[in-house]
């Protein structure tokens, strides 16, 4: 069955809002089998709504509107989907207790916009909301159902979660689900990428791989059609191992959610092995990124920032002589950073970064010159790199080099 996203308000179509609800209903609506072939964005305009469901009635079996169900003027989704579909409004007891108890025990009076919320379209089924007040409905008239949810993704997504999504498996009940895996990569472009994979694209049917540009990595997205979880994981996982026989160097990790830090974190934690970092151009970035993953203090007790040579040579024991022969971006230098750094914490690893993140050049080195040491208990290392681009996305882009640097030498 063919599914559509209509997403109600004048804030999104002016960009004062982003439309997650637009990427979350279309994940869960393919996961229930749906075919989701039309998103579109409508002001807070009746006339204007209108037209959009007079296309969306001819064109698709499930009509999936987010917003406008709240209690001011410009919130009419449900007046004006039961004025085109030529029902009536009624107001629903059991919501409108609900409102009546949330304003009793907030010492306010329930003024008549907020009853507003209570309202639902005749001979629909009410949708509570879990979160919040306004209720939602789902209705069918002439083989097309109409899924009305609230705007605020606080109060969408548990009422689809928790209340719509059961409706929709009992009374549109699909076949075939669509089950998915994210393969990340790092180290290698988006164009690159399609290329070395442009047989298995090519001839691609189920299941399906696309491929997605991230900022600083790549992502596939393989998709199955199966009637069960068993036999679209297998689907999934055979066009995986072909994937990651072309271009599996690359790859790191998977997941919507995953992350080169994550997987960083997680494998320090296998191998209860600590980390300690010092940072010059990136100046602290690579420590706030680990510091964004649950539990990285087990692993990482802590780290240093050391901008100037000044504090190169007092905080991570540079020696002076070290900086005059070879300058603060050199791999002498970083790797002095590192090996000091992993005394002073005394970690398993340490690693360093230092260059020129510009615009100017520094020592006669150009901008997005970087040096990234990596000290051992067994040694130390480093790699040079030549960045593009801006300030910021040189700094960021050292981070996911630093944090490669360390699966590919220590993980490998």
């Amino acid at each position: 069955m063919e599914a559509e996203i209509i997403a109600v308000g004048t804030e999104i179509l002016m960009g004062q809002i982003v439309n997650t609800n637009a990427a979350f209903l279309a994940q869960q609506l393919n996961a229930l089998g749906f075919n989701t072939y039309h998103e579109s964005v409508v002001g807070d305009n009746p006339a204007r709504l209108l037209e959009n469901l007079q296309l969306a009635q001819a064109r698709s079996d499930l009509v999936v509107l987010s917003g406008g169900l709240g209690p001011t003027t410009d919130d009419l989704t449900k007046q004006t989907v039961a004025k085109f579909l030529g029902r009536d409004l009624f107001f629903n007891e059991t919501a409108m207790e609900k409102i009546n108890l949330f304003f009793q025990r907030r010492n306010r009076v329930v003024t008549e916009n907020n009853r507003l919320q209570a309202l639902s379209i005749a001979g629909g089924i009410v949708l509570e909301n879990p979160a919040g007040l306004a209720v939602g409905t789902l209705i069918n008239q002439d083989n097309t159902y109409y899924l009305l949810l609230p705007g605020p993704p606080s109060e969408l997504m548990p009422m689809f979660l928790q209340v719509a999504r059961l409706h929709l498996e009992k009374i549109l009940p699909q076949e075939d689900h669509l089950y998915s895996e994210v393969l990340r990569f790092f180290g290698i472009g988006e164009a690159q990428l399609a290329t070395e994979l442009q047989d298995l694209i090519a001839q691609q049917t189920n299941p399906t791989v696309a491929p997605y540009a991230k900022l600083h990595e790549v992502t596939l997205r393989i998709t199955a059609q199966a009637t069960t979880l068993e036999k679209g994981w297998a689907l999934v996982q055979q066009l995986k191992e072909k994937i990651l026989a072309q271009v599996g160097e690359f790859y790191y990790g998977s997941g919507d959610e995953n992350s080169l830090a994550q997987v960083v974190v997680e494998k320090l934690k296998a191998n209860q092995l600590t980390l300690s970092a010092v940072e010059s151009l990136t100046a602290g970035l690579f420590q706030a990124t680990l510091g964004e993953i649950a539990g990285v203090s087990k692993v990482f007790p802590g780290g240093l920032i050391t901008y100037s040579p000044e504090a190169k040579i007092k905080t991570a024991h540079v020696p002076a002589t070290l900086i005059e022969k070879y300058g603060v971006v050199s791999s002498e230098v970083a790797e002095s950073m590192a090996q000091n750094t992993r005394e002073i914490f005394d970690t398993d690893l340490a690693i360093s970064f230092t260059g020129v993140a510009g615009p100017e050049p520094l020592e006669n080195r150009p901008a997005g010159t970087v040096y990234i040491g990596l000290a051992t208990r067994h040694g130390v290392m480093s790699l040079l790199l030549h960045l593009n681009r801006d300030r910021n996305y040189i700094r960021q882009q050292a981070v996911m080099e630093g944090l490669s640097f360390i699966l590919k030498n220590i993980f490998a």
